[in-house]
């Protein structure tokens, strides 16, 4: 039985990846920070059921800037895999926050590489790489090999993690490898990301025909797919005899309006009718395109993403419809979230 420890749990992907590692017979640590919010829903299904909770799943509570406490639960887990998905990922906060961005992002990931680097056995090492390091790319689509030159905060914090993992695969022979992650969605995507909030405006739409979605660009291209399966994909990168960096994505662009116009349509209405643009919602510095190769991944892996934008939308429309079905009295108004974030 293998024992992993997962940063970042409570997230998307981490609980994701934790449904994927327990149905897989592995122990899971995972670690959330310390907070006055105790609310965790993404880990409900989890937490509640008492043949996992304590037995097969373990929850610590740590900063990532609190080594001495990181390492300490580390060496108390004595993990086989650690997989880093926790920082700051928000783009568009990272120019609002910059120094917590990259002290969460870059130097969280130098921090565990550090301890990782002192143990014996050393165990395997994830970290979450983003499209976001290329910035505004040259070449279309990108590959491991693509320069990096990310154009925010949130990028350049990714870079120094990506590029740092490298380092230490060279310098200290460590299993250590970086998934880049392009824009990857779902059901438990947090609603600050623009999908999610469009699948919600699309939901209180339904409901409130004179409500509207306010966003920035809506010409912005991005490689869509649904996080489930790039953790699997992350996963399947840690089972290679060797460790190296992987592009996850799904080779297919899709803009910020045809994503509008997938999921506005399976509610059976134009999303013209009830979405505005906003300058102020666009970003100081924002990569117009972003589409990854996910070749590597096809070859070493054998895995390829299979859910397009299209079901993307559908999947997350439904999810909201769902959620709001019998929940809301009459009169009674959701808030239409406006602004918009695509970081991976």
């Amino acid at each position: 039985m293998k024992t992993a420890f997962i940063t970042g749990v409570s997230g998307q992907d981490g609980s994701y990846l934790t449904d994927l590692l327990l149905r897989k017979g592995y122990v899971v640590h995972g670690v959330v920070r310390r907070s006055s919010n105790i609310d965790r829903p993404r880990l409900d299904h989890i937490t509640s059921d008492l043949r996992m909770h304590d037995r097969q799943f373990f929850l610590h509570y740590c900063d990532l800037e609190d080594t001495t406490n990181l390492r300490r639960i580390i060496l108390h887990a004595h993990p086989d895999e650690i997989y880093h998905f926790a920082g700051q990922s928000h783009v568009g906060l990272s120019f609002e926050t910059p120094e917590s961005t990259c002290d969460f992002t870059a130097m969280g990931t130098l921090r565990l590489l550090e301890i990782i680097r002192d143990l014996d056995p050393s165990p395997r090492f994830l970290n979450m790489g983003s499209s976001e390091i290329f910035g505004r790319p040259a070449v279309s689509p990108q590959d491991e090999t693509t320069p990096v030159a990310p154009v925010s905060p949130y990028g350049v914090a990714k870079a120094f993690a990506v590029q740092m993992t490298k380092v230490y695969r060279e310098s200290f022979h460590l299993f250590a490898c970086s998934a880049i992650c392009y824009n990857h969605e779902s059901e438990r995507r947090s609603p600050a990301f623009v999908t999610r909030k469009i699948a919600r405006a699309v939901a209180e739409i339904r409901r409130f025909p004179e409500a509207k979605l306010r966003l920035g660009r809506l010409d912005t291209t991005r490689d869509w797919g649904y996080a489930p399966e790039y953790v699997e994909a992350m996963w399947r990168i840690m089972q290679l005899n060797e460790p190296t960096d992987v592009v996850l994505a799904t080779g297919r662009p899709t803009s910020v309006a045809e994503f509008l116009s997938y999921a506005f349509e399976h509610a059976g209405l134009d999303w013209k009718a009830h979405v505005l643009t906003d300058d102020r919602l666009i970003r100081p510095a924002e990569p117009l395109s972003l589409v990854g190769d996910p070749s590597k991944a096809e070859r070493l892996l054998d895995w390829r993403a299979k859910t397009t934008a299209r079901d993307l939308a559908r999947l997350m429309v439904d999810a909201e419809l769902k959620g709001q079905a019998g929940m809301l009295a009459e009169g009674d108004r959701l808030v239409t979230v406006v602004g918009e974030d695509v970081g991976a």
